[in-house]
């Protein structure tokens, strides 16, 4: 047995092992000479026995054995290096008369190709290298589809981990919805909250004249508003400038508020006349309520043009002013406020109905007039009347709560709550005032 040391050449990083097994030494020398040009590691045994304990010691890649040897001829010998060494490529030395042992060979050991002796020197070396380029490409062929296996379990792996990622993620994300959704609801009922408290203030001024007259008139006017088509965003301006209709006449004396427009002098008109203006500018900050703002400068402009501040005609007006105008008339006619007699119902629609075209847009009025008359008669249900000691959490308002002045407390509807029962025991003590609420009775 022995190795041959001969110099590897530069461009093989790894050279190949090549096992030469032969009982005549004169072939091991030829075969060792003829390949060691070419850089390869060879390592040459003189019987099947010696072949094995090669195998054993070392990663062969190619074994070329004789097939005429004592003891072990070359089929047997290749026969167990196919067993216990599968990835050796073999290749039988072999005479014409061994045609049997040939394909008991081929049959048994498997072996890549076998050579005629006496070989063709190129033949041989053009044999190895085939063999070897095989090997590799083999070898090559199973790296990538093991690489490949080893990518798709991982994308499998990938795939399986990002669909929990996405559906944790969409979970937190609905989560964030909800609480978004949850707060901008509360910040919704904030901000009404606090355009109801000044339109509450607004009301003080009147020594309860007004008292719940922005409620009446915002519900006329939300009402009259989607009958008219208007968007949900445009709606709700409406109702914040019914709301703050009057915010710029706080600036006002008592007297003046007091007194119908009617009776009102040159002087006097001309004073509340502004308030409108005044109104739009104290808003003019919180862009939330442009919408309104602008409907409350244009609330008495007049549809032939003879209104103010700005004298718009027709379809120049905001329709939401066009809307307050008539809703705010019905309920100030009933209430004293536009003139010194108080109307009916029915007396403030022909009122209405006969200033149409001048004051009023005709298709409002003519809106209006059949929401009035399609408007469902709502039925008082059973109610109790209870002082505050006898609130309970739970407890639904069943007629809007004002105060001796005329502040609007709680609308009717309103849930009451621990927080809101002891606001209200804690008002009656401060203002030495006796509260009757009535609430729906189960």
């Amino acid at each position: 047995m022995e190795m041959d040391k001969a110099p590897v050449e530069q461009n093989a990083a790894l050279p190949a092992t090549l096992l030469f097994v032969d009982d005549e030494a004169n072939i091991l020398s030829s075969l060792k000479r003829l390949f060691r040009p070419f850089g390869y590691r060879i390592f040459t045994a003189e019987s099947g026995a010696e072949g094995m304990e090669v195998m054993a010691r070392e990663k062969v890649d190619l074994v070329i054995s004789d097939m005429r040897m004592p003891a072990m001829n070359g089929a047997q010998f290749l026969e167990q290096v196919r067993r216990n060494w599968p990835d050796a490529v073999r290749i039988l030395l072999t005479g014409y008369a061994d045609i049997g042992s040939t394909i008991e060979a081929i049959n048994k050991g498997q072996i890549y190709r076998y050579v005629s002796k006496p070989w063709e020197d190129n033949d041989i070396v053009i044999t190895v290298r085939q063999a070897l380029e095989r090997r590799a490409l083999e070898h090559e062929k199973a790296r990538l589809e093991e690489l490949t296996r080893i990518q798709n379990e991982e994308l499998k792996e990938l795939n399986a981990n990002l669909e929990n990622k996405v559906r944790e993620r969409t979970k937190e994300l609905r989560q964030t919805m909800g609480f978004l959704e949850v707060a901008h609801e509360r910040l919704k009922k904030g901000f009404m909250a606090s355009i109801r408290a000044f339109s509450s203030l607004i009301e003080m001024r009147s020594g309860g004249v007004l008292a719940g007259q922005a409620k009446r008139v915002g519900e006329n006017a939300r009402r009259l508003a989607q009958q008219l088509g208007m968007s949900e965003a445009e709606v709700q301006d409406v109702v914040f400038a019914t709301l703050l209709k009057d915010l710029g006449k706080m600036s006002l004396s008592d007297r003046l508020l007091s007194k119908p427009l009617s009776n009102l002098d040159s002087e006097e008109m001309a004073l509340v006349a502004k308030h409108p203006i005044q109104g739009q500018a104290a808003l003019m900050s919180m862009e939330q309520l442009e919408g309104a703002a602008k409907i409350i400068r244009h609330q008495h402009e007049q549809f032939n043009g003879g209104g103010h501040p700005d004298h718009l005609s027709g379809l120049e007006i905001p329709l939401g002013a066009r809307i307050l105008a008539v809703v705010g008339d019905y309920d100030a006619l009933q209430t004293g406020m536009l003139q010194p007699k108080r109307l009916s119902p029915t007396e403030a629609v022909a009122h209405l109905i006969g200033g149409r075209g001048r004051r009023y847009d005709p298709s409002v009025v003519d809106a209006f007039v059949k929401l009035l008359d399609l408007a469902p008669v709502k039925t008082a249900g059973r109610e109790s009347k209870l002082g505050t000691a006898q609130l309970r959490a739970g407890m639904t308002i069943a007629r809007d709560l004002a105060a001796k002045d005329g502040v609007l407390l709680l609308s009717c509807g309103h849930v009451l709550d621990e927080k809101l029962i002891n606001l209200l025991c804690g008002y009656e003590k401060a203002m030495g005032d006796s509260l009757s609420v009535y609430v729906q009775a189960k």
